[in-house]
């Protein structure tokens, strides 16, 4: 670009701001919202759909009361015939089956996460509109890789954090998360001649304990 084009861009940019930038968060702030921002669901609705949600994904839900949550986690490491788990740094010690290998999560190496089997994750909320489980990558959710390298994901839901809409999740994060991984089923592509494939992006089967913690 030559000197004269380009001055000339530069004087029109300036004539363009001489009154000052424009007060962004005040135009924001100003915007109507017109869009559904909460839910209308009962609790014990609201679950129902997130669970309807997550086995039309082809995921598998299982529900248990708060005492007996060790117990269902347990059953369902033996019966997907695996062994080899990997573990977030923060998650609960009795969620930690006995029988099994774990690999606790304090900085595994890429290849170390993929000889594990499995892995098993707490999780920050569950969307009962869309059926999406949203990890936030806390101590107990784990770093995204764990979450995205095995093949079979345990994940555990609170009934407790289950919101109906996507503007009702975006209300309880009191900031911005640094790092957020949307989970709507197992991973499954259909982009290569419409022919669903699963575990492209992420584990094959994905498996979710609801923990019901609310009064029923």
């Amino acid at each position: 670009m030559d000197p004269i084009s380009r001055q000339a861009i530069l004087d029109r940019i300036r004539k363009a701001t001489a009154g000052g930038a424009p007060d962004v968060a005040g135009s924001y702030a100003g915007l109507e919202r017109s869009y559904v921002r909460s839910g209308k669901l009962g609790a014990d609705d609201r679950i129902a759909l997130m669970i309807e949600r997550l086995r039309e994904y082809d995921a598998e839900v299982v529900e248990t009361a708060p005492d007996s949550l060790a117990e269902a986690i347990q059953e369902q490491l033996a019966a997907s015939g695996r062994r080899r788990f990997v573990a977030p740094e923060g998650l609960p010690a009795e969620w930690l089956a006995e029988g099994f290998e774990w690999k606790i999560d304090h900085g595994l190496s890429t290849a170390e996460v993929e000889q594990a089997e499995g892995v098993v994750t707490n999780s920050f909320c569950g969307i009962a509109d869309s059926g999406t489980i949203v990890l936030h990558h806390s101590a107990a959710e784990g770093r995204r890789i764990i979450s995205l390298l095995p093949d079979w994901h345990l994940c555990v839901l609170r009934a407790s954090q289950v919101v109906e809409t996507l503007p009702e999740y975006f209300a309880r994060c009191s900031e911005a998360p640094v790092l957020a991984t949307y989970i709507s089923g197992p991973s499954a592509t259909a982009d290569i001649e419409m022919t669903r494939i699963k575990g492209v992006h992420g584990p094959r089967f994905l498996h979710v304990v609801v923990e019901r913690d609310e009064p029923r």
